[in-house]
């Protein structure tokens, strides 16, 4: 079956149908660079990172770009409370990012925009938004006409009545932001400066762009008037996304994304995640308690990507185990491959790729990609210890290595990955060497009749992860 995605703009699933054949623009609305990030910052970024990879695999030139926002109350609030500058803040966690990411696996993205490198974009985008009628300056400010644009709330499924109707309690007349709009549902494309505030000139004062602006001067400078997929939280549908479609569209005419995706927010014990209920985990966090980074991947991976997830230490615990079984799976060939005599690479076996494919297709099915992940793992891993047990196996090699083969493949596009371990340094600092030496000492008192010394070496060994298997071909041992 082709590919098949959830369009939030037209609320059912359709084909996936690129502007230019072969080719995706794919522009993920990134992080406000002000903290750490979270684990709702995690899942989008692993969501969207695996939906790039995935395109990629089937065949299609992906051109990913995500923005950071560096201009911003939160990042202006923390350099006041740190006495430092808007610029050391965003330098610092867009830094912290990256290191965050390089844990989890996360491609870089072809291109990380900043609003405070697009000003000429934006400034272009509101004065020819003003100059069709679609914004007004006041005061210094400039807004946006929300009336003017016919469709909004296309996105969302909101309607200006019935936010209007429910709006009275909370709209504060006195407020000076208030008083320079022309109709309260309009909002601030650019802002005048403030004392002590970072600000650029414009043609309508010094100040700074809102945060809508940004997003739809970036999409359009770094990939053009209609791009093919537009991702992100789905926090983010209204306003920010609704806000986007207004600007964009109202200025070209066209369509700003064909496919607008969006990833479920994430809980904590089934209540929202946030500083004020002291569930509020970022990402270093939880890794540096020895989380594995492809475990917290896997547990991603697990659930629906439009669907709430609920970040449990059950959950994490089970995708942990998860983890292991894949892992496992995934070392077969460094553990076995030299003694089943491989010597060159083998094809991934089709039958599993259809398979894997035909899940994912159908709106990036990622838990139905995992499942065929699974069957392949748990089957290497059998037979793994049945090389273990019986140093051999009845199952042809070529055979084991295509099914290696085809999980280390379809792994990759989930960006599950697992790297062996260092064999001189591990168990209590045994070598293979030292190994050896004990297990030729244990045959030696064993000759001699001196079966306590024997089984003394075949317990120490035991105690530091070494199991020793004794057949008619002689004495084998692995690593726990």
């Amino acid at each position: 079956m082709t590919l098949t995605v959830y369009n939030t703009l037209t609320r059912r699933q359709e084909p996936f149908e690129t502007v230019e054949p072969g080719k995706v623009k794919m522009y993920y609305c990134g992080v406000t660079v002000y903290d750490y990030c979270h684990l709702g910052h995690a899942r989008a970024c692993i969501v969207w990172d695996v939906v790039r990879r995935y395109l990629q695999f089937i065949g299609y030139e992906v051109r990913y770009v995500q923005n950071f926002t560096d201009v911003d109350d939160k990042i202006l609030n923390r350099a006041r409370q740190e006495h430092s500058s808007m610029e050391t803040v965003a330098e610092r966690f867009i830094k912290a990012y990256f290191e965050d990411m390089a844990r989890l696996g996360i491609k870089e993205a072809d291109e990380y925009p900043r609003a405070t490198h697009t000003m000429n974009g934006i400034q272009r985008l509101i004065h020819e938004l003003e100059n069709k009628g679609f914004a007004y300056p006041s005061d210094g400010d400039v807004y946006y006409a929300v009336r003017q644009f016919g469709e909004y709330g296309k996105l969302s499924g909101r309607k200006l009545e019935d936010m209007q109707a429910g709006a009275s309690d909370r709209v504060n007349i006195e407020d000076p932001e208030y008083q320079k709009k022309k109709d309260p549902f309009d909002f601030a494309l650019w802002k005048a400066a403030k004392p002590g505030e970072p600000a650029w000139e414009s043609p309508w004062g010094a100040g700074r762009p809102g945060w809508h602006i940004e997003c739809s001067a970036m999409v359009r400078d770094r990939l053009g008037e209609t791009i093919d997929i537009h991702a992100g939280g789905a926090d983010l549908i209204f306003p920010h996304h609704e806000n986007e479609i207004a600007q964009s569209e109202a200025v070209t005419g066209k369509p700003l994304a064909n496919y607008w995706l969006h990833n479920g927010m994430v809980k904590v014990d089934g209540e929202k995640m946030s500083k004020s209920l002291g569930n509020f985990t970022t990402i270093r966090d939880l890794l540096d308690r020895n989380v594995d980074p492809m475990a917290l991947r896997l547990f991603v991976l697990m659930a629906q990507y439009r669907k709430p997830l609920d970040f449990t230490d059950d959950a994490i615990a089970a995708a942990t185990n998860g983890w292991h079984t894949l892992k496992e799976g995934l070392l077969f060939g460094h553990q076995y491959g030299k003694q089943l005599g491989w010597e060159v690479n083998s094809s991934p076996l089709p039958e599993f790729v259809e398979r894997f494919k035909e899940a994912v297709n159908d709106d990036f099915n990622f838990p139905g990609g995992v499942s065929v992940l699974f069957e392949l793992a748990k089957e290497l891993r059998r037979e793994g210890n049945i090389i273990v047990h019986e140093g051999k196996t009845d199952t042809p090699a070529d055979e084991l290595q295509k099914q290696w083969q085809t999980l280390v493949t379809l792994a990759e596009v989930l960006g599950l990955t697992a790297q062996p371990e260092a064999e001189t340094t591990v168990n209590d600092g045994l070598s293979d060497a030292e190994i050896e030496d004990l297990i030729q000492q244990r045959q030696a008192a064993r000759k001699a009749r001196n079966f306590a010394e024997g089984d003394r070496i075949r317990n120490e060994l035991q105690a530091k992860g070494i199991t020793l298997i004794d057949s008619s071909e002689g004495i084998r041992w692995h690593r726990s």
